[in-house]
């Protein structure tokens, strides 16, 4: 593999679906009709791509040699050997050095949000990510801090709802992706990450059953209480697409594909196509309603 494949792939693309919650702000805040809005709010998540691929990159030199020992992580470009060290590193620093540029660019709230994130971050890697709960409660602010990132990239007011249906839902999917390491992977799931050994199945069911009991409810409170105008609450209409994609979702884990929601995204067809129209009612609803 060439050396920029190797590079890109340690920037881990595929995960950077994560960072569509950006987008989130450009929608519900009635921009997308604003190009200089719109332009904002891709460069803040291109802005974020680069954030987090370079979070994954110094996160494979600090694994590295646990990584040399899996028999999977051991074909990532550090560990293999793709991708020296010290290269990794300043490939990190640059992706940081890029990314808050593009913060910068935007404005001084997105700025913020970046930062906010890097510490989240450097927090996580060496204490969070090994504390069963505050793992996955980190990773759900971290998926807060990108959806405020794109509201500071619109200008626009935070909205308590974007926050609670946010944290909600990506604590089920954490939740959800935990369940399916520690059911998939069996005895070897403590050897893959050391604080499932405090997880349980049916405990990572219950927290899964309240977060996604919880989500619906917030997110269908959302449609019937956010909008001042009449025509508005066409926005209830979006609702059963949420049922299903969570429901749906829930269907895969406890199946051999479940586990990663950027995986499931680019995969499921059923699951897309939810996504799909979720977004055309919404859409409909806020723009032409």
């Amino acid at each position: 593999m060439s050396v920029a494949g190797s590079l890109l792939r340690l920037a881990r693309p595929k995960q950077w679906t994560k960072n569509g919650f950006v987008l989130a702000g450009v929608l519900f805040a009635e921009k997308i009709g604003s190009p200089s809005h719109v332009f904002d709010a891709l460069l803040t998540f291109l802005a974020f791509c680069l954030l987090s691929g370079a979070v994954y990159a110094f996160n494979d030199v600090l694994d590295v040699e646990e990584d040399r020992k899996h028999p999977l992580k051991r074909f990532r470009p550090v560990a293999s050997g793709e991708v020296p060290v010290s290269a990794a590193v300043v490939y990190s620093v640059a992706l940081v050095a890029a990314g808050l540029a593009l913060c910068f660019y935007v404005n001084v709230g997105v700025v913020a949000a970046g930062l906010a994130y890097l510490a989240l971050q450097a927090v996580y890697t060496p204490f969070l990510k090994h504390m069963a709960i505050l793992d996955v409660m980190s990773i759900s602010a971290g998926f807060v801090i990108r959806a405020l990132a794109g509201v500071a990239a619109v200008n626009s007011p935070i909205s308590p709802w974007l926050i609670v249906c946010t944290g909600l839902l990506t604590l089920f999917l954490g939740f959800s992706k935990r369940r399916h390491e520690l059911a998939t992977l069996g005895d070897g799931a403590v050897v893959h990450r050391k604080n499932l050994r405090e997880y349980s199945v049916p405990l990572l069911d219950e927290m899964m059953n309240i977060m996604i009991s919880a989500t619906i409810i917030a997110y269908t409170l959302y449609t019937f209480t956010v909008y001042e105008r009449q025509d508005e609450i066409f926005m209830m209409a979006s609702i059963p697409f949420v049922v299903y994609g969570v429901f749906r979702y829930m269907l895969l884990v406890h199946r051999d594909g479940g586990g990663n929601p950027d995986t499931l995204v680019l995969a499921d067809r059923p699951l897309q196509i939810s996504l799909l129209l979720w977004l055309v009612v919404v859409g409909v609803t806020i723009y032409f309603l």
